[in-house]
């Protein structure tokens, strides 16, 4: 059981002892310090509104009526969306006027997980100072809740869903005549989490009228590990042959990653659904590009061929929108199956890499299968040091800057080593005691090696 306690949230394990875990104790005490820090920052006289939305994990109704009933405790009234995703909530705190957001979802973490992911009044999660504040209110308990006649309000809102399905449609690169054209079959898993209720009105707006649904109920019943990598989604696969769709799409629970399977039952790669959508803005409209440290070079390589430049953020989805603004991006995201999307909003949204994704597949006239092999083809090879107390990472992370001091050098999240045939990226976890060390190349071997070695090189100096 746990409880994990970090800038952009709070998430852990319903039940057991309070902070240790995700108790209703531990709910109230850190909702009430967002309350309190939304309220300490508000430029306006008016109420606090907060939107709050929820995924269909199976504590969610009880969270949801804490987490609302406190909000409205601190004074502030609540816009209710009850089952929503998370991009769907944050295009809803715009669109509201509201000062910020609340979504209950762990993402992918199984169903025994859930989790308060904060937003600021942009629909944007909060940016490390201002989640460093949260996590100081909730520790040190400062804060003051409403008297009886400043309580709080709440309204329910039914079906938001379909005004951010609209705001997908009224999109200038999303192409509905090309979809309707193309007379897609596609097959979906929703991990019966809100998926269910978002991809297939989404697909159906947008001219798909072949559906194949697996797991669309919204229960939180995950059938399978929800995070959506490849060991886990070997049923679509095979559903996908057996019924000749086109493709698939696979969401995790709270349909804020996106993974994309071709029509012969492979993988299109988690890495390359930003690449593929990527390619089809680029090749539409000149500009920039934004990924994190460890995601796939071949963003990089599709930027530059369509004219853009490219630049690499910290890992963390805050980091990327931040260096998004910064390089003003016109597409970005995380190799997770991570899309964002300025045009819409800062935040990952599997829903319009669907549609973007699907535009651009019609356009080619390509298989799926055969738009991947377009591609540059690398390899990501993942590996993990288990820390110890004796290891200094510090001093680790230097000492590997200067053994490889000939090599390109980005040491703004850890250190990534770019050579000439691939990359090396090591940082120290944010959630476990251990080093991540990620490497990219052509193939899986070159790849195995490029960790192998830098592996070797740490252990020498442990």
């Amino acid at each position: 059981m746990a409880l994990i306690k970090s800038i952009s949230g709070i998430r852990g394990t319903i039940g057991n002892t309070i902070n240790d875990n995700l108790t209703p104790l531990d709910l109230v005490r850190f909702t009430s310090a967002y309350a309190q820090w939304l309220k300490d920052n508000i430029e306006h006289n008016n109420k606090v509104k907060v939107v709050l939305g929820r995924d269909a994990r199976i504590s969610g109704p009880m969270v949801e009526q804490i987490v609302s009933g406190t909000l409205m405790g601190m004074g502030i009234d609540v816009i209710n969306l009850d089952l929503a995703t998370t991009p769907t909530v944050e295009v809803a705190v715009p669109h509201f006027n509201a000062d910020g957001g609340i979504i209950l979802t762990a993402s992918h973490n199984p169903k025994q997980w859930n989790a308060l992911k904060l937003l600021n009044y942009k629909g944007e999660f909060l940016s490390g100072n201002d989640g460093e504040q949260v996590l100081k209110l909730a520790t040190e308990e400062c804060m003051t809740f409403a008297e009886v006649d400043d309580l709080g309000t709440i309204k329910s809102v039914e079906n938001f869903i379909d005004i951010h399905i609209q705001k997908i449609i009224d999109l200038p690169l999303v192409d509905i005549e090309a979809i309707k054209k193309a007379d897609f079959t596609v097959a979906i898993d929703c991990v019966n989490s809100v998926g269910g209720i978002s991809i297939p009105p989404l697909l159906k707006a947008i001219g798909v009228n072949n559906i194949i649904e697996l797991y669309t109920e919204p229960n939180g019943e995950f059938p399978h590990n929800p995070e959506p990598l490849p060991e886990h989604l070997t049923e679509i696969s095979t559903l996908i042959k057996d019924k000749k769709a086109d493709l698939g799409f696979v969401v995790d629970p709270d349909v804020d990653r996106l993974a994309i399977i071709n029509e012969d039952g492979t993988m299109f790669g988690e890495e390359y659904t930003l690449v593929s959508v990527a390619d089809y803005i680029l090749s539409n409209q000149k500009g920039n590009t934004v990924s994190n440290m460890s995601s796939t070079r071949a963003l990089n390589d599709i930027t530059v061929k369509h004219g853009g430049s490219y630049t690499a953020s910290a890992v963390g989805e805050v980091n990327v929108v931040a260096e998004m603004k910064n390089q003003k991006a016109i597409i970005g995201g995380e190799g997770n199956g991570g899309i964002i999307y300025p045009e819409l909003h800062y935040g990952r949204d599997a829903l319009v890499g669907i549609a973007l994704f699907l535009t651009h597949l019609a356009k080619t006239g390509k298989k799926c299968s055969e738009l991947r092999a377009t591609y540059p083809q690398y390899t990501i090879s993942k590996n993990k040091i288990e820390l110890t107390p004796e290891i200094d990472v510090d001093k680790l992370l230097v000492k590997m800057k200067e053994v490889y001091a000939s090599e390109k050098i980005n040491d703004i999240d850890g250190v990534k080593i770019d050579f000439e045939e691939g990359w090396v990226h090591l940082r120290k976890s944010n959630t476990e005691p251990i080093i991540r060390i990620y490497a990219e190349s052509s193939s899986t071997k070159k790849a195995n090696d490029f960790a192998q070695n830098i592996i070797n090189k740490i252990k020498e100096n442990i």
